[in-house]
């Protein structure tokens, strides 16, 4: 089984309630809205030590986001989509909004 997971920021998300997994026979990617970059770090350490083998972030997450999950798991490739100015996210980088 190839696990991976996408993860996106959204002030009005959940960690734990914003989550979905999807599944074939051969795959699985978990995806999650988080509220902010501390809860992404937790979120991308419980995947880790739930077997996701990548973490693929979203394009809002600026690139202090990106460094501090890519931090909090060494141990697996961290990837990210790349806006600086997200749309979706009133035309702000995650790094304005967060931090």
């Amino acid at each position: 089984m190839i696990k991976w997971a996408f993860i996106a920021a959204s002030k009005a998300a959940e960690g734990a309630i914003h989550k979905s997994v999807i599944r074939t026979s051969q795959r699985e990617i978990t995806t999650v809205l988080v509220p902010d970059y501390e809860t992404a770090v937790e979120v991308a350490r419980q995947l880790a030590d739930d077997g996701v083998g990548m973490i693929e972030l979203c394009g809002g997450i600026g690139h202090i986001g990106v460094a501090r999950i890519a931090e909090a798991v060494p141990q697996i490739p961290v990837g990210v989509v790349r806006f600086d100015k997200h749309p979706v996210m009133d035309g702000k980088s995650g790094d304005e909004i967060f931090c």
